[in-house]
């Protein structure tokens, strides 16, 4: 039986257990265990290694639908294990139990398959971790965030020099147009202008292009 899923009488989160290993210090892990049936539901916990964990409560009754913490303390350990490899196994027992079972009503056999009972288990394995790699894990992301945030701040910045050069282009052709008018204006000749009607119409255009640039540069205001 795994830590969770489908018709199990009880659910365990997490599915395994994880301590930060520090040499001469104790370390805990937390284990929910939910009871998913309409019936009390009593369980056990054991390990292979009894010295070196102290669990509370090892053993208990949980009522229909209910829920409750089982604290794991890896005591202090006074050696590194090889590589920093656990072996060491949990194995939780559960089974159903009549209505207002308490946990020192129980029979000594009651977690035995000889007791003839249902009886489910769920195994977990231990997981060691180590401060400094877990603090330099997060450090390496909230580097990463940091030079994204600024590779995404450059390329806006990137953006709106380019759409304020092409306003600025924009505004300097305006300029050169309103003097070529004015100068057609003063002298005017009829014989030119048919040309300058073009080169008003090819002017405009490129005014509208370097608008519709500037328009559709997205903006970090």
């Amino acid at each position: 039986m795994s830590a969770g899923g489908g018709n199990q009488m009880i659910s365990v989160v997490p599915d395994e257990l994880k301590f930060q290993f520090e040499l001469e210090k104790q370390s805990f892990c937390d284990l929910k265990v939910v009871n998913n049936t309409e019936h009390h539901v009593a369980f056990k916990v054991k390990t292979t290694s009894p010295k070196k964990y102290f669990v509370r409560p090892n053993t208990g009754v949980i009522q229909a639908w209910d829920s409750c913490v089982i604290r794991v303390t890896l005591q202090a350990q006074r050696e590194y294990p090889p590589d920093m490899q656990c072996k060491d196994k949990f194995l939780l027992q559960s089974t159903t139990v009549p209505p207002n079972t308490d946990v020192d009503d129980l029979p000594q056999d009651t977690f035995t398959k000889e007791s003839g009972r249902a009886l489910e288990e769920c195994k977990l394995r231990v997981v060691y971790m180590t401060p400094g790699l877990a603090q330099g894990t997060s450090e390496d992301e909230a580097l990463r965030s940091s030079m994204s945030g600024l590779d995404t701040n450059s390329a806006f910045q990137r953006l709106k020099d380019e759409r304020d050069a092409a306003v600025r282009q924009t505004q300097q052709l305006q300029q050169e147009l309103d003097i070529l008018k004015r100068r057609r204006f003063r002298k005017g000749d009829p014989g030119f202008s048919f040309t300058f009607a073009i080169f008003v119409g090819l002017i405009g255009l490129m005014v509208g292009f370097l608008l519709n640039l500037s328009l559709s540069s997205p903006s970090t205001e």
